[in-house]
């Protein structure tokens, strides 16, 4: 009996955290030029920092997605390369800040 209530609980706490994460707004952080987005994403990949990036993409109800923090593992041209390999294109970033210098 004990473990059920238990796993109910559990459960229960697993909805509210998963309704506070579809309920978030991530407020969208200004729109940084190419230039600027470059320009930190080198420094950051040189001094291996971690940034926070805002991509421009929203969900269906026009909010913004989850921040990601991250390094950035490498680059070329078009894109970056982040976690085990998977590629986010410079055209999609809204707005990167490293992640011990970003303002709340």
């Amino acid at each position: 009996m004990v473990t059920l209530i238990m796993q109910s609980r559990d459960h229960t706490a697993a909805l509210n955290q998963q309704n506070q994460q579809l309920n978030a707004v991530y407020v969208p952080r200004p729109q940084q030029s190419l230039a600027v987005i470059t320009e930190v994403l080198a420094d950051a990949y040189q001094r291996q920092q971690p940034v926070t990036i805002q991509l421009k993409t929203v969900d269906q109800n026009n909010r913004h997605l989850p921040d990601i923090t991250t390094l950035i593992r490498g680059y070329n041209a078009n894109d970056i390369v982040i976690d085990a390999d998977r590629f986010i294109p410079l055209q999609e970033i809204r707005n990167v800040a490293f992640k011990n210098t970003e303002k709340l």
